[in-house]
């Protein structure tokens, strides 16, 4: 078996289909098609069936699978590890980021980034969280910057992590702008602007609603913090947000209740970090550790 190979079957297998598969690799689809013949061919057995409009893996490329993933992660580690001989930091970094991450904390640590390692070609995606730990899984990136799960599987590595304290917010115009203190029995009377019902901050919310066995009038629900900041602004309702995102046209909501989640850098269990990775990573533990946040008055 060459990696090449094993390569292609992993990659067919994430994409779901020959074409993205050679896409994917920059090759011919005729290509891939004979790499995966020659795995094949090889291992004495057929791995994967082609259905009419989907591939499906056959029992011996489902017992496969996870040994291709670790052959190739070996791979991996070894030219890591072979790579600290000269210490000079060059290549690629594939890292992924939450859309809040990228537009809130990214920044300054790519831009400390290109000036200390110029030789380093960074590549970007830009997803939900969830998203990402399914990309990483795949191997498609290096380092993915996301909201931490409660549920994260073992097989992904928190490298580093760092708390994102919410708060209660409307608008400036709203209504409870009006009250010194906000009860939970007056925001369920509004519309709730959160995001969808798989995220942290809404299973935090809505512990809370349940708990007081009221009702949480969710309104348009979306992922983007963004486009709920500015909805809440206009005075279509009430959210709960990163501190970090207060301005003039917010105004926070004394609730008594305390709201948080933990971003974090993470990685794969078992998957050695590049120069470039760990370089990141340094750059990505000073800058937040020297991070400021508005103050935030009273307990929420």
């Amino acid at each position: 078996m060459d990696a090449n190979s094993l390569k292609a079957f992993l990659t067919i297998v994430d994409q779901g289909s020959f074409s993205e598969a050679a896409e994917t690799l920059h090759l011919t689809q005729p290509a891939v098609s004979k790499r995966l013949a020659t795995l094949e061919h090889q291992l004495g057995t057929k791995l994967i069936e082609r259905g009419h409009r989907e591939i499906r893996l056959t029992d011996a490329g489902s017992r496969l699978l996870p040994h291709a993933r670790q052959i190739l992660d070996d791979i991996h580690n070894a030219k890591a590890a072979l790579s600290s001989d000269n210490g000079t930091i060059t290549g690629e970094l594939n890292i992924i980021a939450s859309h809040h991450i990228g537009l809130h904390h990214l920044p300054n640590w790519l831009r400390r980034f290109a000036r200390e390692y110029p030789e380093v070609s960074v590549n970007l995606q830009f997803m939900e969280s969830d998203a990402a730990y399914s990309q990483m899984v795949k191997r498609n990136a290096e380092l993915a910057f996301v909201t931490l799960s409660d549920s994260m599987e073992s097989q992904f590595k928190v490298y580093q992590q760092w708390p994102d304290p919410m708060v209660f917010v409307t608008g400036t115009g709203h209504e409870l702008t009006e009250q010194k203190a906000t009860t939970l029995n007056d925001l369920a009377k509004y519309p709730a602007l959160l995001p969808d019902t798989t995220t942290a901050t809404y299973r935090a919310v809505s512990r809370l609603f349940l708990e007081a066995k009221l009702p949480l009038k969710q309104q348009i629900p979306t992922n983007y913090l963004e486009t709920i900041k500015m909805m809440t602004s206009v005075g279509l309702g009430w959210s709960v947000l990163p501190l970090s995102m207060m301005d003039s046209s917010l105004h926070q909501l004394h609730t008594g209740f305390s709201v948080s989640r933990v971003l974090g850098a993470i990685g794969l269990s078992g998957r050695q970090l590049s120069l470039a990775g760990k370089a990141m990573l340094d750059i990505v533990r000073e800058e937040e550790a020297h991070r400021s946040y508005p103050t935030r008055p009273g307990r929420y």
